[in-house]
């Protein structure tokens, strides 16, 4: 990728120039990135299943992927981009930004740098563009290793600071070239910006019309952390969301007069 604001796809007509975001760390982020998680978490789909999905968001020209150890599709995106880069899809692994997620049940000291080794292994890859924390919780490790499901009896209070300077750890060894956290609250942003060395990259957080996040907005603005939307479509269908974007009258009405679908003014 250039390091430029944007970051320019070719195809056979004319280039589409992807608008990107500057972040503290590593290279700007293609602010269109394309979730891999699921209602069942890669299961149903399959890993080719995943990996056809992926591999049909390269031709559309998605070149930002976001998967999760608990979404079970790590290696499915691996399979995508190794078979992309065979094809010649894409020139180099450079030429994609790869977000991934830390485990709660991983979110301990001493097990966040395996478990991001483990997740590059799961990829292929050397790196992951930006690393985040998934949940500003931690879970007490599974006794069967590989287990992802979460146990509410299991959650425990995270060793913040610990965990934190284990993320550092993963960008200097330049395994993580920015890092940063998922669902975190002004108040976990403000205790966690207290020690941090290096400072979140990035939250990633639900947002669309209908959460519009205002204060947590303003709160990242200020601190220079990019704030990121899942699900901004509300993720209809899935059991974590809700049907108010997609069903909105509003935007309904907004993209009818336009001339677009719901799904292209939602966001």
């Amino acid at each position: 990728m250039a390091p430029s604001h944007c970051d320019t796809f070719q195809s056979n007509a004319v280039p589409v120039a992807m608008p990107a975001a500057a972040l503290g760390l590593g290279k700007p982020m293609p602010r269109l990135g394309f979730g891999t998680a699921s209602a069942t978490l890669g299961q149903a789909e399959g890993r080719a299943g995943v990996t056809q999905a992926v591999l049909h968001a390269l031709d559309a020209r998605y070149r930002h992927f976001d998967t999760a150890s608990s979404y079970n599709t790590e290696a499915a995106v691996g399979d995508a981009v190794a078979q992309a880069l065979r094809a010649g899809k894409i020139a180099s692994r450079d030429d994609l930004y790869i977000t991934t997620k830390l485990l709660i049940a991983n979110a301990h000291p001493r097990r966040v740098l395996p478990a991001l080794q483990k997740s590059l292994r799961n990829l292929g890859m050397e790196y992951v563009d930006m690393y985040l924390i998934h949940f500003p919780v931690s879970m007490r490790p599974a006794a069967v290793e590989g287990v992802i499901m979460v146990v509410k009896d299991d959650l425990v209070e995270m060793d913040m600071k610990g965990v934190w300077e284990e993320m550092e750890e993963c960008h200097r060894r330049g395994l993580a070239r920015a890092i940063g956290v998922s669902n975190f609250t002004c108040k976990k942003l403000e205790y966690l910006l207290s020690f941090a060395k290096i400072p979140p990259a990035a939250n990633q957080v639900e947002m669309h019309p209908y959460c519009r996040q205002n204060k947590l907005r303003a709160f990242c603005r200020d601190k220079g952390i990019q704030l990121c939307a899942y699900s901004p479509l509300g993720g209809k269908r899935a059991p974590w969301a809700n049907n108010s974007v997609m069903d909105s009258p509003i935007l309904e009405q907004i993209a009818h007069e336009k001339g677009k679908t719901v799904a292209q003014v939602g966001v």
